[in-house]
């Protein structure tokens, strides 16, 4: 295998394994009948103007599985970090009592699971695209050696292979992923 091939390859092969783990947090936000601190992720307040992730405005605390205290680094945050969680999309109702904010999650109806698995099965999909995105990229480049013959054909022929090989891993960390997640929401 000519040094070209193996660097198109291994470059593809990073881009596919970033995909997947952009696709893991992002499975991560997804609500379980479980608090953790990645469902802030992508929740922002407002704060001196800007809008400011939450988990840079307050710290994250679990008493229950389904209990959250959240203690903002600055009390002037606490109203914007109380809309900021009021308007997300946790279907929490946030409790003030001047120090602390206290969620409690509501018990995920069936059909709010079926939500959350649909919501899941597009960020799995998305995150295939984005894997056959890095295969379509390194394909061209295959391509592009057998055209300019640096490679024989054969040579081309065999670097696709083991690039459906790896494309192929890779989908299949997507669909893991994807099924674990899927298994972890219809748990009640």
């Amino acid at each position: 295998m000519s040094e070209d091939i193996a660097s198109i390859l291994k470059d593809a092969e990073i881009k596919m394994g970033k995909s997947v783990e952009v696709t893991k947090e992002e499975f991560s936000a997804i609500r379980t009948g479980r608090a953790n601190a990645a469902m802030f992720q992508g929740i922002t307040a407002e704060y001196y103007g800007a809008p400011t992730p939450l988990n840079q405005l307050a710290s994250f605390q679990f008493p229950e599985a389904r209990t959250i205290i959240v203690t903002p680094y600055d009390k002037g945050a606490m109203a914007a970090i109380e809309t900021a969680l009021r308007e997300s999309d946790l279907g929490v109702n946030p409790t003030n009592n001047g120090d602390t904010l206290r969620l409690v999650l509501p018990a995920l109806t069936e059909e709010r699971r079926k939500d959350y698995i649909k919501q899941a099965k597009n960020k799995a999909e998305e995150g295939r695209v984005a894997v056959r995105g890095s295969r379509g990229q390194a394909k061209k480049a295959i391509e592009k050696l057998v055209k300019d013959k640096l490679i024989g054909e054969d040579e081309g022929t065999r670097a696709e292979k083991d690039l459906e090989a790896v494309t192929k891993k890779y989908i299949e960390q997507v669909d893991q992923a994807l099924e674990a997640k899927e298994t972890e929401l219809a748990t009640v």
